[in-house]
């Protein structure tokens, strides 16, 4: 056998341009690619290839032309990229990029990034923002991952452990005479809202998208399907809630079945898309209207750093509370991820004395008890019993009003949990 038929065919090619120098190219993924320079020599060349080669079988290969790209162009393309993204997601990807990212990074070419120059940026913005730095360090590390996938770089530089991680300021807990002190300094059309944040953990979003149909008082329940979405300087519109999680149905605790009807009967038109709260023109109400509102309903009972968020947090704080399991805190809370539910799973000592209460419980059969404040039965069309009610919501009737509706001996009854 002759050498030629044992002789391992060489990588790429090599051929000596008119200007005397050497030009190396090579083929890889079904595309040609040259070398950025030229050689002085065939060896130099040669030597590029064999190096070349290696990276392609390490791994740790990325195309020449692409990686000479700015940063600014490889994440709006990106971006672009991004169908599946929710308006309000969008918005907030564009205005980190314009406002925190591409300033420092727009004009750099992708693989002149390094973690020393991450590092800089991110200690620089978490000294201003801490919360916006942790979102903005998510956003670079999600782009420069997608550069990796793309064997543009070979690893990422976003090596900053626990950067991306925000950690929030601990929002504070209102007690539930509070939260009816809110109620009470809402406008009669809005006091709802406060009622469906407070006992059914809504965001406000979700709240402003209800619409009559929505609403079961025979089944005692919400159903969650839209929310109402509002970008800067646009019209609010209705769309999918924040999470996939999001859509879902909520039985009403029963102190709150009854101010749903009265609102439902006072403040809502007939037909099943009725808005529950709606603007002076009946469409969709806008945040800045209802924030108007809210800001002065807080100050009123001073409350002035309270979000409106933070009644959501008093819900899932109260579900928690009652001992519901984490999968079922999430389906309360339209939560996709354990992180977020777990921030309420929490030991206080109310809990730790409710455990212990119940431990005696067991072995003197006797059951903890809080009594529930007696109110009207009338919820819907004037009926006390209303007819067509699941048992559950007959029980319910008749643990709220006092009545011997289902079992009990007609005295007003005890109960323990929230919404029994």
């Amino acid at each position: 056998m002759g050498s030629t038929a044992g002789r391992r065919r060489e990588f790429g090619s090599v051929r000596k341009l008119p200007s005397g120098r050497y030009q190396a190219a090579y083929w890889h993924l079904g595309e040609r690619h040259v070398a950025s320079s030229t050689f002085a020599t065939k060896a130099d060349a040669a030597a590029f290839l064999r190096r070349v080669s290696t990276e392609i079988h390490d791994e740790r290969w990325t195309a020449p032309a692409a990686s000479k790209a700015t940063f600014g162009a490889f994440a709006r393309e990106w971006l672009s990229h991004r169908t599946g993204l929710r308006p309000r997601t969008l918005e907030l990807y564009d205005g980190l990029l314009n406002i925190h990212v591409l300033p420092t990074f727009g004009e750099v070419q992708l693989r002149q990034i390094t973690t020393v120059a991450v590092r800089a940026w991110h200690a620089e913005l978490n000294a201003r923002h801490p919360s916006t730095a942790a979102k903005a360090y998510r956003l670079l590390r999600q782009i420069l991952n997608q550069a990796v996938d793309d064997e543009i770089l070979r690893r990422n530089p976003c090596r900053i452990k626990g950067a991306g991680t925000e950690s929030s300021p601990r929002r504070p807990l209102i007690s539930l005479d509070q939260a009816d002190q809110l109620e009470a300094a809402m406008p009669s059309e809005l006091r709802l809202s406060v009622t469906l944040a407070v006992w059914l953990g809504l965001r406000r979003g979700e709240i402003l998208g209800l619409q009559r149909g929505d609403v079961d008082l025979v089944t005692c329940s919400v159903r969650v399907e839209r929310a109402s979405h509002e970008l800067s300087g646009g019209q609010p519109e209705l769309g999918p809630p924040k999470t996939e999680a999001g859509a879902r149905t909520l039985h009403v605790p029963p102190q709150a079945l009854k101010r749903i009807a009265q609102h439902l009967e006072a403040h809502v038109g007939r037909s099943e898309d009725s808005l529950l709260f709606s603007s002076s023109s009946g469409g969709l109400l806008r945040a800045g209207t209802f924030n108007r509102h809210w800001v002065r309903a807080r100050r009123t009972v001073g409350l002035e750093q309270l979000h409106f968020h933070d009644l959501r947090h008093l819900h899932l704080t109260l579900v928690a509370s009652t001992g519901a399991s984490l999968a079922e805190l999430m389906a309360r809370a339209g939560h996709v991820s354990p992180r977020a539910a777990l921030i309420y799973q929490h030991s206080t000592p109310e809990r730790d004395q409710l455990i212990a209460e119940r431990l005696g419980g067991l072995a003197s059969t006797r059951e903890l008890t809080e009594e529930l404040p007696s109110i009207d039965s009338e919820i819907a069309h004037g009926s006390r019993t209303r007819p067509g009610l699941c048992s559950t919501c007959q029980g319910r009737l008749g643990l709220w009003t006092g009545t011997s509706i289902g079992a009990g001996d007609g005295n007003r009854t005890r109960v323990l949990s929230l919404g029994s």
